[in-house]
């Protein structure tokens, strides 16, 4: 499975992905995705691994930096020359790339979404929304029935300190607690692209591009996680669940 095509925001059922020399297809615009860590490909590379592309911040490299950086021909980063043309993508305020958008959609939060085959090896879930300015939290959950496979719970505020705790409720008992993160993603205001892709051991986490965390099973029945739901301090505009080749 390779896993850079998590990222991509164009992977469906409607892509040629048996067609002899099939590359990842593109982010909005035609552009290409990063990889997750260590996935090879012609894309941009994770931290510290050698390649032609964009590199990670303070990395020497002939083609834009991480945040900010110039072209040195061909830079595909948004803001820089020769960047997404998609006029319906707009420059997004604050540190970091622009998050490509979907078409605003009428979505409520708490918002509940019911997954009739539960989750599976190569399913993706996208989820495009802001945070609310004052925002203290916001929650994204995996459940079956009264148990919970999976529980994302970013907090803005919690003893002066940004954290993102991970955990499952199972037989109405939390499980260890997973805190640790070398980076805080989300800000106030500002919008955000989420992806949660299921593999038969674990959910990965991508925001706004980059990797963020793995999370191991611990409900292993996947079939039987069928309800997404988001929950507090963010408006939606999208949420989408699809098959990655």
């Amino acid at each position: 499975m390779d896993l850079s095509d998590a990222l991509d925001g164009q992977a469906n059922n409607q892509t040629n992905s048996g067609a002899p020399g099939f590359t990842n297809p593109a982010w909005p615009g035609g552009q290409q995705a990063p990889t997750w860590p260590g996935q090879p490909g012609p894309n941009p590379t994770w931290p510290g691994q050698p390649g032609p592309n964009p590199t990670w911040p303070g990395q020497p490299g002939p083609n834009p930096t991480w945040p900010g950086g110039q072209s040195g021909g061909g830079g595909m980063w948004p803001g820089g020359p020769g960047g997404w043309q998609n006029p319906s993508v707009g420059p997004g305020p604050g540190p970091g790339p622009t998050v490509p958008t979907s078409p605003q959609q009428s979505l409520s939060v708490p918002f509940n979404q019911k997954l009739p085959n539960g989750v599976y090896d190569k399913m993706l879930i996208t989820i495009v929304g802001t945070v609310k300015p004052n925002a203290e939290r916001f929650t994204v959950e995996l459940a079956a029935k009264s148990d919970l496979a999976f529980h994302f719970n970013a907090r803005f505020n919690e003893r002066s300190k940004k954290v993102i705790v991970r955990n499952s409720l199972i037989a109405k008992k939390w499980g260890k607690e997973e805190r640790d993160l070398e980076h805080f993603p989300f800000i106030q205001g500002q919008p955000f692209e989420m992806k949660i892709l299921c593999t038969n051991k674990e959910f990965k986490v991508a925001v706004n591009k980059s990797h963020l965390l793995e999370f191991k099973h611990r409900i292993t029945n996947l079939s039987s996680v069928d309800t997404l739901s988001i929950f507090f301090d963010l408006t939606l505009s999208s949420v989408n669940m699809e098959n990655i080749p």
